[in-house]
């Protein structure tokens, strides 16, 4: 793994794909993108109107942007104008510029020097050594959660499998269910593992950019049955605290799920 990419991963900001199109032309591409993602009749509500209790309307406005872009309607490298989002959720650009700071905390967003706020994108080889890196520091993890997770959050894993099982895209084995936090197994197996570092670099400083990638291809044929069956067998070995199977299976989990982005991703160039 390269010094360069490493550095990447302490200090880094994603990398953006900037083509230098015209500021004219980016602007009526971008409008095309969110015609697309928000129908007309959501178009006439703003923050205000679909915030939840509780929520300021940056907070608002961050959660459906952050959903967007992980759910991969708001496309890697695409451009980001205030004044489109402003007009679209009804909402000042004082809280919208603060909606957008906190997604570039969380890297989803880059500013790129003359071009603007961009969607993260990370090319194909920055994304494979993103999941070797994964691999490594999840099996860890996973061996630490077998070591130090109570009963009760043991129990509390089965549960939230259990939900994963009943999800219509799982029973049909076309997607697996893609929720962040503590509906996300391998956040709570993270947390689970009671060492700060590992949580603070997987589920603070990577964890909403996988998303992202999770999620996109989280689709493909037969897979998601095949990622539910290997979640049971992780959980009964961190049940069973065994550490050393607990971390060769999520290894192995994670190595399968690399496999497949090779695999689309090669596909995707062999048709281009």
């Amino acid at each position: 793994m390269s010094h360069q990419f490493l550095m990447w991963i302490i200090n880094a900001q994603p990398k953006a794909i900037v083509d230098n199109p015209s500021r004219e032309a980016d602007d009526c591409a971008l409008f095309t993108v969110f015609e697309q993602i928000f129908p007309e009749d959501y178009l006439q509500l703003s923050v205000s109107e679909t915030k939840t209790a509780g929520q300021t309307l940056s907070d608002g406005a961050f959660e459906q942007i952050q959903n967007a872009i992980v759910k991969g309607q708001i496309a890697p490298g695409a451009r980001i104008s205030e004044q489109y989002l402003s007009s679209t959720f009804g909402i000042g650009r004082g809280p919208l510029r603060e909606a957008i700071r906190r997604l570039e905390g969380r890297r989803l967003v880059v500013r790129i020097p003359h071009a603007g706020v961009r969607v993260a994108s990370l090319s194909y080889e920055e994304l494979i050594e993103l999941y070797h890196v994964r691999e490594a520091l999840e099996g860890m993890a996973c061996r630490l959660a077998a070591q130090n997770m109570t009963d009760a959050e043991i129990t509390g894993l089965r549960e939230v499998l259990a939900m994963h099982e009943q999800h219509s895209g799982l029973q049909a084995n076309e997607s697996y269910y893609q929720q962040e936090g503590d509906l996300d197994i391998h956040y709570l197996i993270i947390q689970g593992s009671k060492n700060r570092t590992l949580s603070e670099m997987l589920c603070a400083d990577l964890y909403h950019l996988l998303r992202m990638y999770r999620y996109r291809y989280s689709t493909t044929p037969k897979r998601p049955q095949q990622a539910f069956a290997e979640h049971h067998r992780i959980i009964q070995a961190i049940a069973d605290r065994d550490g050393e199977l607990a971390e060769m299976l999520m290894r192995r989990h994670i190595s399968a799920s690399r496999r497949n982005i090779e695999q689309r991703m090669q596909e995707t160039k062999s048709h281009e």
